[in-house]
């Protein structure tokens, strides 16, 4: 081999039998695979998908439990007193929800890079530790201008826990995995609910002079999240090639695991033309509109407490009844992500069939008599159901989009359509529209049955691109991506290997093995 051709760094450097590539434009997976034998038989990989789940799920689950109690605890504040002692109107408590989602959408982006950038577990710790701070400052506040600070600083920590986990499951598990594991953390929202009605009936019962019972709400879930913090920075992995509760065998499976993903484990590479793919490629934008129609629909989360109370129910009934709430979104989540993860390609099909129950229970509480609390009751929880197609949805994007900058960019672009989403959605419940807030849920319907629909035609579209990539493979035609390799040591001499397609960090519409999820 000439000494050009053994140090070279340029990207791509044509040889005989294919072209030479250098480690940071592949995947690490292809570095720390290459020129290995790796034999991975059924119960070896079941062994370690459930050492994965015993040490990453749990971690996940109380951090997004944690999260999300932090994010409702402004609504449960709200009959707790927050409204009055921060002299708050109804325009600038909804304000308190919007600037959360609206600092999230600033810096959603910034995030997402930092997350590609620095190790994942860490930069998720350091986003957790700061929100906790954050969260104590909301005790300290007697005013809208404090509160509103302390909520935006919550946004932009919020921005890393989303992606960072998308980009976790990515990196750990099979497509045929991840769909029932984004369920399990994301079961941890209605247990939240639970959890913090409890912590806030309980707070109702603190009598402490100067110090109100929404200002220990704040305290004890503040410290949660504090606690948690710390676990994540000790305990939680950066990717599975410095996974601490793995042997360096086990490193190396659980790498190989994921090949079939067809999508890579991590590229620490910036690539300017991946975010150009994924501005231009049309399902980045169906995924963007999905995720924003469909989240006006957790306004619901803000004002659940305040609906109840409308309804006609007491303080202590409103609080114990918003548990039942948590435990049907819990009941909720786990049959819909079941039923797509076993269901053949009908993850769209799922979600869609979500929304039925969701759209009927909308249009309930806003046509039964106003007396009639206990019906507006069961309709209410009805319409929980419109959680199950965004659960849906958010692993399903994942599971479409390969290469790495370009996944982190396109997970950027619908979270950050999520934020607008979730931005706008309290202002449709204005003091106007009261008891019965007819338009809010009138709006709320009309965005399901739109979000069902865009669900439908990302379907189509991905099963069109699934049939031209048959197309492509059967017509023979040669990959300029069959033949690449790799400068790699083997015992004390550089040595070429071949890089798997599945380690050559290429996006979606470069790999012609890839195939979408249907």
């Amino acid at each position: 081999m000439s000494d050009a051709r053994s140090k070279s760094s340029a990207t791509q450097e044509e040889k005989s039998h294919g072209a030479l590539v250098t480690s940071q434009e592949v995947d690490i997976g292809a570095e720390f695979t290459a020129g290995k034998v790796i034999h991975l038989d059924p119960e070896e990989a079941l062994r370690l998908r459930r050492k994965l789940d015993w040490h990453l799920l749990p971690l996940m689950c109380v951090l997004y439990l944690v999260t999300f109690i932090d994010k409702i605890t402004l609504g449960q504040s709200a009959v707790l007193g927050i409204i009055k002692s921060n002299h708050l109107s109804a325009n600038q408590f909804n304000w308190l929800g919007t600037i959360f989602f609206l600092s999230y959408l600033v810096f959603i982006y910034p995030q997402s890079l930092a997350l590609q950038r620095w190790p994942v577990g860490k930069w998720m710790s350091i986003n957790v530790f700061i929100w906790s701070i954050a969260l104590f400052c909301h005790a300290a506040c007697k005013s809208f201008g404090g509160l509103f600070a302390a909520r935006f600083v919550l946004g932009v920590c919020e921005g890393a826990i989303t992606p960072g986990f998308m980009i976790v499951m990515a990196m750990f598990y099979t497509r045929a995995e991840q769909m029932q594991r984004t369920g399990y953390w994301f079961l941890m929202n209605g247990a939240a609910v639970v959890i913090l009605g409890f912590l806030a009936f309980g707070c109702i019962h603190i009598k402490t002079p100067g110090f109100e019972p929404w200002q220990w709400l704040i305290i004890i879930t503040g410290i949660l999240t504090l606690i948690t913090a710390a676990l994540f920075w000790f305990f939680f992995p950066d990717s599975p090639t410095n996974a601490w509760f793995l042997t360096p065998e086990e490193r190396i499976k659980v790498v190989a695991r994921v090949r079939e993903n067809q999508a890579g484990v991590e590229n620490k590479s910036f690539k300017k033309e991946q975010v150009i793919e994924a501005l231009t490629d049309p399902k980045t934008w169906l995924f963007a509109f999905f995720a924003g129609s469909s989240t006006i629909w957790n306004s619901l989360t803000n004002q659940r407490q305040i609906i109840l109370n409308l309804f006609g129910f007491s303080l202590i009934q409103t609080t114990l009844l918003g548990c039942v709430d948590g435990v049907i979104d819990m009941l909720a989540v786990y049959l819909g992500v079941t039923i797509a993860a076993r269901w053949k390609n009908g993850k769209a099909w799922t979600a869609m069939l979500s929304y039925v129950p969701s759209v009927i229970g909308t249009i309930l509480v806003a046509t039964l008599p106003g007396t009639n609390k206990i019906g507006l009751l069961f309709s209410y929880w009805i319409s929980i159901w419109g959680i199950v197609p965004f659960v849906i949805f958010l692993s399903w994007v994942g599971m479409s989009t390969s290469g790495h900058t370009k996944r982190i960019t396109v997970n950027a672009i619908v979270l950050i359509a999520y934020a607008i989403g979730n931005a706008a959605g309290p202002f449709i419940w204005q003091s106007k529209y009261k008891p019965r807030n007819r338009v809010p849920f009138a709006i709320i319907s009309a965005c399901s049955v739109t979000s069902a629909f865009v669900l439908f035609v990302i379907r189509q579209y991905l099963a069109s691109q699934n049939r031209k990539k048959d197309e492509q493979a059967a017509s023979g035609e040669e990959d300029k991506y069959d033949e690449v390799y790799i400068t790699v040591m083997e015992d004390g001499k550089a040595v070429e290997k071949k890089v798997d397609k599945a380690f050559q960090d290429l996006t979606d519409l470069q790999n012609r093995e890839f195939r979408y999820v249907l």
